[in-house]
């Protein structure tokens, strides 16, 4: 769900992009100096193996904090002197280059957790601010049930160019999916500014046609006095009857969700209009398909990091071959199922990745 990185992302994020170390790097100062001593008793030759210390004050920088790596430090040197160990009695150049290596590695160690603790703070902003524009979708908005998954191309980011979400209004609930030119934090003020829009408009625009010119005339809003701004994006509006029974449905540049009914992917017959952004208003009004839903029936919207994914010989991902063989699954399971499937058949997604799905039910319902 979007709002948090899961556990699964923050390993995908990789130690040198802001994760935490892994274990075998905490390990592995206190292993080499414990190996090191322990070769040196059971031998029953003195080994050249001392140079192997020197070693384990700058690994010790790459895992841990100044104190402990000023503990690592002292107990090398307290090894190289030791005569039980005969490490081969390093001279005093020696020595004071271990102790010397071990003074510098614990002043790197000082510099890398003030800089690491800097970074979890400015991580800590930066997610804050991004689920502020796109907070956590509510499991069930009115009559509807709904799960969204959302996999941003800039690793380490919950917002990029994709953006959904569902609320409630006075005339239903409404719901919107949509891909704004680029991707990455370069889209988030456009995402940020086209959300803001469709939260006001449901509340009082009638229907989705109404809602979408709302948003073309913010994006027109926007990119006006800017020289080739060519800001525009594509989107989906969907807006239900009060008691779920019909959903009525705009296309704008985008196609049209799948709806899942009887264990089979059905494509609308949606014909999508002018994108956002490119002046609603002076083309022909969108068209608003009207479909009449059924108990049990599943909307699913994907975002073209979904429908054009390729794998290594090119051949596209079949969402429609293969969203049939996850029938009967809860929503949040639903995308999570798709998102494994997608990862299997094109392991390099290099797009951002939205899925949505609605599960319409009569607020009679249990």
């Amino acid at each position: 769900m979007r709002g948090r990185l899961s556990r699964r992302d923050r390993d995908r994020r990789g130690w040198l992009r802001g994760a935490p170390p892994p274990g075998w790097a905490r390990v592995l100062p206190s292993a080499l100096l414990a190996g090191v001593c322990a070769a040196e008793l059971i031998s029953p030759e003195p080994l050249d193996i001392g140079f192997l210390l020197g070693a384990i004050p700058p690994l010790a920088v790459l895992a841990h904090g100044p104190v402990a790596t000023a503990v690592l430090g002292a107990l090398v040197v307290v090894v190289l002197t030791i005569p039980v160990f005969s490490l081969n009695d390093p001279g005093s150049t020696d020595l004071l280059t271990v102790c010397f290596v071990a003074v510098l590695s614990v002043l790197l160690s000082f510099v890398r957790s003030r800089r690491d603790a800097q970074l979890v703070t400015e991580r800590a902003v930066a997610e804050a601010a991004q689920r502020a524009v796109v907070p956590p979708l509510r499991e069930r908005v009115g009559p509807v049930r709904c799960a969204g998954l959302y996999r941003a191309a800039q690793s380490g980011t919950l917002v990029g160019g994709d953006f959904f979400d569902v609320r409630a209004g006075p005339y239903g609930v409404r719901a919107v999916m949509g891909d704004v030119q680029g991707h990455g934090l370069s889209a988030v003020a456009t995402v940020a500014s086209l959300l803001g829009a469709f939260r006001e408009a449901v509340l009082d625009q009638p229907d989705p046609a109404a809602v979408a010119a709302r948003l073309d005339r913010r994006l027109v809003v926007d990119s006006a006095g800017v020289p080739h701004a060519e800001l525009f994006a594509t989107a989906v509006l969907l807006g239900f009857s009060a008691d779920a029974g019909v959903v009525r449905i705009v296309a704008c540049g985008q196609a049209g969700p799948l709806l899942l009914r009887d264990g089979r992917a059905m494509e609308l017959d949606i014909e999508p209009c002018t994108p956002l952004g490119l002046g609603l208003a002076d083309a022909a009004p969108p068209r608003v398909v009207s479909v009449r839903l059924r108990a049990g029936d599943l909307l699913f919207l994907a975002s073209d990091g979904v429908t054009e994914a390729r794998d290594a010989d090119g051949v596209f991902y079949p969402l429609a071959e293969r969203l049939p063989g996850f029938a009967g699954e809860e929503p949040a399971a639903l995308a999570e199922r798709v998102w494994a499937d997608l990862v299997r058949h094109c392991p390099d997604v290099r797009d951002d990745v939205t899925m949505l799905v609605l599960a319409p039910r009569p607020q009679a319902g249990p």
